[in-house]
């Protein structure tokens, strides 16, 4: 089994080239690849597979040719993945299946386009936030109000005061379950300067990453509500660099660094 490993601001995953859809992915196979003692080591999986071929997307084939299969580290199913989209438009291009410049990924979230930068970036139509209410999040005691916001994924996005420097998120933080019956993607954020602001996120299926693409967008339009504003460009840093979030009021999109690092042979 061939992989690549890549990452988009340290949110790492394992790209497995499956173009003809003939792996039998388990979930159990997706958590040994991402181990990190015993496997590779990742947040999580993106297989690459021609969307006519997934009958989960296949509606999507006029207008995207390759399907993004993201599973999480738990080998888990995932609707979206922003960092996630970005690495697999790199890995595309690198690969010789589609053209740099600006095309069409299918995810279980609906069609996102992609656009590859002169500078290495690769920034991604991330879709229209749905801001749905507000929640409450806890964390090593301490309750956090936040904003619910739907990326194509559940998040809970808490502009809070405490520094996020200084939490604990080695367990997952509280939520209300009747508001997220299928989990929640948990973001602790800090406002520190005009739209700028530092995010920590615990993600459903993985633990606490470096970076979140759907948490950094989710992020910007939380601090975005605050300040009384929707739309603007917001630079959103994470513990593995900084991403660009822009609002524009019809949709959202997500540019940052995509990176490939690695690839071999699997052997499980």
């Amino acid at each position: 089994m061939r992989f690549v490993k890549g990452h988009g601001t340290e949110n790492d995953f394992v790209i497995l080239p499956d173009p003809e859809g003939e792996l039998d992915l388990s979930g159990s196979l997706v958590a040994a690849i991402c181990d990190r003692r015993a496997g590779i080591g990742a947040d999580g999986v993106l297989r690459v597979v021609r969307t006519k071929l997934s009958p989960e997307v296949a509606d999507q084939a006029d207008e995207a040719e390759w399907f993004m299969d993201y599973r999480n580290a738990d080998g888990s199913l995932a609707e979206m993945c922003g960092n996630g989209t970005r690495v697999f438009a790199r890995y595309l291009v690198d690969a010789g299946l589609a053209e740099a410049g600006e095309f069409a990924v299918a995810t279980r979230a609906g069609v996102r386009r992609v656009r590859l930068a002169e500078t290495g970036d690769v920034a991604v139509d991330m879709g229209p936030p749905r801001v749905l209410g507000e929640s409450r999040a806890t964390v090593a005691g301490r309750e956090y109000g936040g904003l619910r916001v739907d990326m194509g994924n559940p998040h809970l996005a808490c502009v809070i005061g405490d520094p996020v420097a200084g939490l604990d998120l080695t367990r997952r933080p509280g939520f209300d379950p009747g508001a997220f019956p299928h989990g929640v993607n948990v973001e602790l954020i800090n406002a520190v300067g005009p739209r700028r602001i530092v995010m920590r996120v615990f993600e459903r299926g993985s633990g606490e990453t470096r970076s979140c693409g759907t948490g950094a967008v989710a992020s910007a339009v939380a601090a975005a509500h605050l300040a009384g504003e929707s739309t603007g460009s917001w630079e959103v840093e994470v513990l593995g660099g900084t991403v660009t979030v822009t609002l524009d009021g019809r949709t959202s999109h997500l540019a940052g660094p995509a990176v490939l690092v690695a690839s071999g042979e699997l052997s499980f």
